[in-house]
């Protein structure tokens, strides 16, 4: 087994990973060393691995269950991995700062997303983390921030009016909408394993704090919204034809940046399961 070799690369997260392929089975070791690497840099990027849906699928499959998504299309041998196609006649909906499916009760641990076709330039994706926005919080604030819980929903970030282009694909979104009411999780998050906290409150779901009224909770989510974007918080990653990012979900928020239109940009994800937030 070669050792891996782990660069960092932003002060708050952010490593990449050399040593490894990832269309092979994962030795003991490797699975060891990508999980502490995750823990510590929260979000870790590979390069130049062509995998298939089904290498993509087997290598999530070693952190935990698969998720299915209940909206974007996915590879049909394959529906543990989804399909990112945009373009001009498919827009981006990911360019805001999100955490991926808080609209479920057990949001994911991780994801791992996989670059097929890229723009000639543009497309990058930004990486946020929810740690390092906690611990440069206040202390009173953060003494509020723990006591609080806030909604998510799944239709703040796929509105009905976005699907009513046809019966069918109106439907899909109708069946979705009822699976998934709005769901509640706490505004600051314990990470399981390392027991550190992090800011769990997201552009893309978050729709309102429950314990404060209307106008304080749109205050105080409109700060924490942009809290967390501050740049030393922050990582930018230039995409590479088959490059990999593996991230940690439950402590991190992500940008997809939607410069590179009217062109095409078409990736991959396999999202896997986690636990219920505490």
């Amino acid at each position: 087994m070669t050792t891996l070799q782990i660069t960092p690369i932003g002060a708050a997260l952010g490593a990449i990973i050399e040593g490894v392929n990832l269309a092979e089975p994962l030795s003991e070791g490797h699975f060891a060393a990508l999980k502490d690497a995750l823990l510590q840099y929260q979000v870790l990027f590979f390069r130049e691995q062509p995998l298939t849906p089904l290498q993509q699928r087997n290598f999530a499959r070693h952190f935990g269950d698969l998720h299915i998504h209940p909206i974007y299309p996915n590879v049909p041998d394959t529906p543990e991995v989804l399909i990112l196609d945009t373009h001009d006649q498919n827009l981006p909906d990911n360019d805001n700062w999100h955490t991926d499916v808080t609209f479920i009760e057990t949001p994911p641990l991780g994801a791992i997303l996989a670059a097929k076709q890229l723009p000639p330039t543009g497309g990058d994706t930004l990486w946020a983390s929810g740690t390092a926005a906690y611990e440069a919080l206040s202390a009173p604030l953060q003494n509020l921030l723990d006591g609080l819980t806030a909604t998510h929903d799944f239709g703040k970030s796929f509105p009905e009016t976005r699907f009513a282009v046809s019966e069918e694909v109106y439907a899909q979104w109708h069946a979705s909408r009822a699976r998934h009411p709005p769901i509640t999780h706490p505004v600051i998050r314990t990470h399981p394993q390392t027991g550190k906290k992090a800011l769990f409150v997201n552009d893309g779901f978050t729709t309102r704090i429950n314990e404060l009224s209307a106008r304080e909770s749109q205050a105080l989510l409109d700060f924490l919204f942009a809290h967390i974007a501050r740049p030393e918080f922050t990582l930018r990653w230039r995409w590479q034809e088959n490059d990999v990012a593996f991230w940690d979900n439950r402590i991190t928020q992500h940008y997809a940046v939607a410069d590179y239109l009217p062109h095409r940009r078409i990736m991959h994800r396999a999202t896997i399961l986690g636990d219920k937030p505490y």
